[in-house]
């Protein structure tokens, strides 16, 4: 199936010119001016002195490299215990994310730029690159499909957390700020409105899930007890909870990250 669609589009941009997948320059020069938009954004979050900490504290990030899932440690080389940034690899990273059902690579920065644009009062400008451009289209898609598999309900305890709570409402800000710009500029009502199938799809996995999501959770959260203090509290017990609910919400996600 996959192979079809792949070959077919393949034949099709060869053989047949369509305007509608070429960017114009003044086009080009508008999504570089929001990619920057939003790479900047991203950077910020990135330099962050929390980023990393979260990731480690409250993620499954550090799992990773403790389940036995090929070609997936949590960083490159050895040596320290201690995560870089610059040490991680791709898969663990993300999956950490989209454990948490947060999946902030998938959309962080979006919202940002497309605010910024609507601000500058070029919110049509917007709308028209939407309809007229394909690449562009697609990749408001893209972050539609993170958006449908984030859930910031299975984190919200962590608003009042002392430490992680401005961080989190951070990144739902930038969630909510992200859905609302999608919505008005794809002139849609609901993220992926425009494809049911894709949807429904996504819904019922995450039904699927989400049992295992909240065990996950409260491991954590137990996992975060003993670390601030709480000696009655058995870590090995509730790593093995976190790694097991690993493995069930890869298998029915269908990928790792």
């Amino acid at each position: 199936h996959n192979m079809g669609y792949l070959l077919t589009a393949g034949l099709s941009n060869n053989l047949y010119s369509k305007p509608q997948n070429q960017l114009q320059s003044a086009q080009r020069d508008f999504i570089s001016e929001m990619s920057e938009s939003s790479y900047q954004k991203y950077l910020s979050l990135k330099k962050d002195p929390l980023f990393m900490p979260y990731l480690e504290e409250v993620s499954t990030l550090k799992y990773y490299g403790k389940a036995n899932i090929g070609s997936r440690p949590s960083k490159r080389g050895g040596g320290s215990d201690k995560i870089n940034f610059d040490d991680l690899r791709a898969i663990p990273f993300v999956g950490a994310w989209s454990q948490l059902k947060q999946n902030v690579p998938g959309f962080y920065g979006v919202g940002t730029a497309l605010k910024e644009q609507e601000d500058k009062g070029n919110l049509q400008a917007c709308v028209d690159l939407y309809k007229d451009s394909i690449f562009f289209k697609t990749l408001l898609a893209n972050s539609m499909q993170s958006m449908s598999k984030t859930n910031f309900q299975l984190t919200r305890y962590l608003e009042k957390n002392k430490r992680f709570g401005g961080f989190w409402k951070m990144l739902y800000d930038e969630f909510i700020l992200t859905k609302e710009m999608l919505l008005k500029v794809s002139g849609l009502s609901s993220l992926l409105e425009d494809n049911p199938r894709s949807l429904m799809s996504i819904r019922l996995r995450e039904r699927v899930v989400l049992p295992l999501l909240l065990i996950q959770q409260y491991a954590l959260m137990k996992i975060q007890e003993a670390n601030n203090g709480n000696k009655d509290i058995n870590v090995e017990v509730y790593e093995k909870m976190v790694i097991r609910a690993m493995f069930g919400n890869i298998n029915a996600s269908r990928n790792s990250a």
